[in-house]
């Protein structure tokens, strides 16, 4: 059975590490905005297998560090996790969700109703883009 619950920032950092970022140090997934935003963990019987960040600025959110353990994706646990952080958004006010999304997972993005804007752009060895949906006022 799949919980989802906000964790303290220190939980995300070795799924961070371990899927988006494989061979970096561990200290190095710390970010400072990390003390100003919102994490989240999923869990299936206690065991930790997607986490994402969720920080506010103003009415736009967006999300970062969004990863789930190979062995459990493309099993609907990463669009859980996102219907999830999109309803804390729209509690929250917000009036737009997004990310950098890298570029191998905008279809799984598009998929959940976000669209692409801007240009590419290439950071930390890989190609993104930002991906955005507009949310309803409530």
């Amino acid at each position: 059975m799949l919980s989802i619950e906000q964790i303290p920032p220190r939980l995300t950092w070795r799924l961070r590490r371990d899927i988006l970022y494989p061979g970096q140090h561990l200290h190095n997934m710390e970010m400072e905005e990390d003390n100003h935003g919102y994490h989240f963990g999923a869990f299936n019987d206690n065991l930790l297998i997607g986490v994402v960040s969720l920080f506010q600025n103003g009415t736009d959110w967006q999300f970062r560090k969004f990863a789930v353990i190979s062995d459990v994706q493309k099993q609907g646990i990463g669009t859980q996790l996102l219907n999830y952080i999109t309803g804390f958004a729209e509690r929250e006010n917000a009036t737009r969700l997004w990310c950098n999304a890298r570029l191998s997972a905008t279809g799984f993005y598009i998929k959940n109703g976000f669209t692409e804007t801007g240009e590419v752009f290439y950071k930390n060895g890989f190609d993104y883009i930002i991906m955005q949906k507009s949310l309803p006022l409530k």
